[in-house]
This record gives structure tokens, sequence and C-alpha cells, in this order.
């Protein structure tokens, strides 16, 4: 970001050098000191700093100037630049001009020639304007803005890859920032066409995809080896383990998720009970923390979504969505589980615009005294609605079953009974929703009937399920979709392994495919379960390599 500008202003070729000087030893280092030799080149040069769209802090110009007074110059220089300090340097016989100077060029500053010492005369005079005017500066932001309505499914998918990914950016609503089409305007994009990511850099990103905005971010899209010791595929507690201890155990390691480091476990606000952290932490904070030890040790990463994985002898293929391929010995699948849908009139058409599956974190903020709804009765829920208490006005929990106890923590049951602006009603649940562009109603089945209520934001964790369809034909699966490893792949479909030796605790139905986490049959759904597991695979991919 370009430093403020401090602008001194004389005729006196070396009284301006003297001032320059003493301005650039004491401010150089946070400013930018720029001179001019007279009235008309300063105002020329402050029309040009406008038009770049640089900030001005301080004028410090003479009084005595031949054709243009500093009175004169501070004067115009006030319509360019109305919150930069103004400084007048005079002669001892202009001391009265310059305190006439304080109302008609509204001057905050006069000094005497000289000002030497500069440590006591100027320095100290400068460093309470510089001081006040920091108070009321706003820095241009120049990182990433996202141009997007609220009510948007694309624009809530491009803030959460963004947020999730811990990209920082800014969010420039049109229905509550009227500048956003203005400067959409001004780069010459169509306003129709939301959202849109503009870039310091002057680009933009037009309704992207989770792959442009990958390429464009800085993340890892192409893989940078053909062939790995083992590909993990998914980054949430169980990949990001089996990454940091592949890497760590000197295996060539892959890591291959879609969205971002964390999987469901990275969206949650805080987690009370994961061992070492007595005072929780968020999920988000465990990922980036998981990512960057993976990463150290000399995992790579790659934000990309595989489709389909194959066998040829003793290698595993893996085909992602742009068409590359990479190889490996081991493929593990850490996959985890999505959210369950809520199957009722209205969810699908209003997904992304006020209903939402999981936490979605990125729209709190926008649920500032609003009322909040929840669906579920499990810890996700509970985590979510102590998030959601922060920032909107009430939260209400909408639990089927008679009462959390059989499916939530019981310090989160604590937390949620003190918070005042959570109400749980049980023996409720959600039969239809309605809206016109965005949510705008909920009809409720409750212990007294059924209910309307007007409602915005809908959060909706009903159970998960694993998302498998893709995977190998020839890799077993239950009814629901959870893959079968190692004792329960023998019990309950003996018939698919065909080894003289059995699998291997966390092997599949596949020699040489592993799975770990929350998409493994009969597996506990908690994260330090799901970090174990992932831990764990590495010494069973030792083994199966030890075979080849």
């Amino acid at each position: 970001m370009p430093k403020p500008i401090l602008l001194a202003i004389d005729d006196d070729t070396s009284v301006l050098e003297a001032v320059v000087q003493d301005l650039r030893r004491h401010y150089g280092q946070d400013y930018r000191i720029v001179r001019a030799a007279s009235g008309a080149a300063a105002l020329d040069i402050c029309r040009q700093l406008k038009e770049r769209k640089d900030t001005v802090a301080l004028f410090l110009s003479d009084q005595r100037m031949p054709g243009m007074t500093g009175v004169d110059f501070l004067q115009q220089a006030l319509c360019i630049y109305p919150n930069a300090k103004r400084v007048l340097l005079t002669a001892y016989a202009d001391t009265e001009a310059a305190i006439r100077a304080i109302n008609s060029a509204k001057i905050h500053y006069y000094l005497n020639k000289p000002w030497d010492p500069p440590e006591e005369k100027l320095y100290p005079v400068l460093d309470d304007l510089l001081g006040s005017w920091k108070e009321g500066y706003r820095p241009p932001f120049e990182g990433i803005r996202v141009v997007g309505v609220r009510w948007s499914a694309m624009d809530h998918a491009v803030r959460d890859f963004l947020s999730r990914n811990r990209i920082p950016y800014q969010w420039l609503n049109p229905e509550t920032n009227p500048d956003a089409l203005a400067l959409l305007k001004e780069k010459g994009i169509d306003d129709t066409k939301l959202p849109v990511i503009l870039f310091g850099d002057g680009t933009a990103l037009v309704q992207p995809t989770s792959t442009e905005m990958a390429n464009k971010v800085g993340l890892r899209t192409q893989a940078q080896q053909e062939f790995y010791d083992v590909v993990v595929v998914g980054a949430g507690p169980a990949g990001l383990a089996a990454g940091v201890y592949g890497a760590s155990e000197g295996l060539r390691t892959l890591v291959i998720e879609a969205a971002a480091p964390g999987g469901q476990a990275g969206s949650s606000s805080k987690i009370e009970n994961y061992l070492g952290f007595p005072e929780g932490l968020s999920g988000e904070e465990l990922a980036k923390r998981a990512f960057l030890q993976a990463n150290r040790l000399g995992a790579e990463f790659l934000t990309q979504k595989v489709n389909c994985i194959r066998s040829e002898n003793q290698y595993r293929i893996l085909t992602m969505a742009d068409g590359q391929e990479v190889t490996c010995h081991v493929c593990l699948l850490a996959t985890g589980v999505d959210y369950c849908k809520l199957d009722v009139p209205g969810a699908d058409k209003l997904s992304g615009a006020g209903v939402y599956y999981g936490a979605a974190l990125t729209e709190a903020m926008s649920c500032k005294e609003e009322a909040v709804y929840i669906v579920g009765g499990a810890n996700s829920a509970g985590q979510a609605a102590m998030h959601f208490s922060r920032y909107a006005d009430h939260v209400h929990m909408l639990v089927r079953g008679k009462s959390l106890e059989s499916s939530m923590s019981k310090y989160l049951i604590d937390q949620i009974e003190a918070t005042p602006n959570i109400t749980v009603e049980t023996g409720t649940e959600v039969i239809a929703m309605g809206g016109e562009g965005h949510l705008e109603c909920l009809t409720l089945k409750t212990p007294r009937g059924e209910e309307a209520r007007p409602a915005s934001s809908l959060f909706i964790f009903i159970g998960a399920a694993p998302k498998t369809d893709w995977m190998p034909a020839e890799l077993c699966r239950d009814s629901k979709g959870f893959i079968l490893a190692g004792p329960d792949l023998k019990a309950q479909s003996p018939k698919s392994w065909k080894l003289e030796r059995d699998p291997y605790l966390l092997e599949t139905s596949v020699p040489g495919i592993f799975v770990a986490g929350d998409v493994r049959f009969n597996s506990v759904k908690r994260c330090a379960s799901a970090v174990g597991e992932g831990s764990i695979a590495i010494q069973f991919v030792h083994q199966y390599l030890a075979t080849l």
C-alpha cells in the first residue's frame, strides 16, 4: 500500500531542501516526502495525486512565495484534500497574517522560521498533528473485494470458499452499499452478473468457479509430480492427520481437497472437547494448524475435485475434474460426510438463499439483530447456536426429539441453557418453507400444532451421509454408502476380499485403497477419532508398501 504523503512547498530551494531533509529523517519510514517550488506547482501535484488516489496527510507551506502565497495555496488545497493537516511556515513579520489564516485557510498550526533544532521546534508539532490525522484516517482497502447480494447461493459459495481457505476479503453488498455498483461501473464490469471478485491488481473474476478462485488466490490446482507414494482424498481431520504422518515418515504425500482444509470440523465455531485445548478452539484454527504442520513436513496440497479412481496392477490412478491424473501406490479415502438435505417443500429452491447446511459462519454478521433458526440437536447444532447467539437477536433451536440429552454433550447443553437469547423448542420440526428469492417464512409442526413464523435464516444439522457414488464399483459399501474396511469388510462382505492375507484394519475391498474418518462404516463421529484414524492409517500404508 502506498505511504501517505507529506508535501513541502517553498520557492527558496535551500530552505525547501532543509525542510525535506528534516521531514525525511524523522518521517521517511512511514510517509512519502514530496516537494514543490511554488504554490501553483503544488496544486498541480495535488490534482495528480488525487487522480492516482494517493493520500496527503500534511501540507507544510511557506507563506511568502511569488504568484501565490502560502495562505492562498492552503485555501485551495483544502478543497482537494480537506482532511490533510495544514501548516504555514512564516517569518516573524508574517505572524499576524498567519493568525488570520487560522480562520480563512483553516490552517492547523504555523511555525516561525528558522525551526532549529527540529527535535524541539518542528517534530513535536508535526507529531501531534499527524497523530490526530491518523485517528481519522482509513486507508483505502486494497485487498480482495466480493461484490454480491446476500440472497444469492453463488455469492454464498464464493464467500464460503474464501473464508474457509482463510483468504481475507471485503464483502460489498449493493443492497446496503451503494458504492459497490459504482465500483463495478468504474471498472467496466456488468453489474447484472454477480458475484464479482475484485483483486488489488485490477483484475476481476465474474461468477467464478472454485478452480478459478483457487488459481487466482494462489492455491495449487496442478500436482507437482505425476507419482506419489500415497494420495489422500479429503482434508478433514482424518486427511490432515494422514498428511502430517505420511510426510513426516518420508512418504511422497499428496492431499487433495475440493473445498478447503478442515471438512465439517473446519466450519465448527468452537470445539471444546478436543484433547489439549482446555479453552477450546475453532475448527478453522485446528484446520489451519494441521495444514501448516503437514505443509512444513513436506505434504503437498491440491485444490481439486477427484472424479474417479481406477486400479492398474499395483497402481491407483486418480482423475481430477479438469482431466489431469496422478498415480500412486496407495490411496486413502478421507472424504468425510455431508449434511443430509431437509426434504420439505421450498428447501431446494431456497438453498443458499437463507437456507444453509452446516454452520455457514460467513453468514453470521448478516444475521445481526435477526432471528435465526437452527434445525438439529447434536453437537454441531449446539456449537452453531452458541456462535450465532453472539450476533443474532434470538436463536431458535428446533429439535425433533424430547430433549438434547441423548444427542448433545453435557458441556454444550449447559452453555445453551445459560445463554438467554437461545430457545430450545423440542418436539418441533420444519414442514415447509417459503419466500420470493430468499427465505421469508417457516411452517413448523410443534406440540401446539402447526405454526407459521417469519424467518430469513435457517441452518440445518440433521445428520450426515457419505458421498461415495463416484468411487469404484468394486469398493464395498453398506446400504447407506459408508465404506467397509478391515474386520467389517470380512464380516459383511467376505467374498469381496480376493487376497490370501486378511485386509489391514483400514483397508477396503480394493487392496491399496484405505479409508479413514467419518466415511468409514462404524466410525466414531468425533474429531479426535478421525485424527486418530488418519494417523494410524499411515502404519498400514507402510505395511502394504512392504508387500509390493
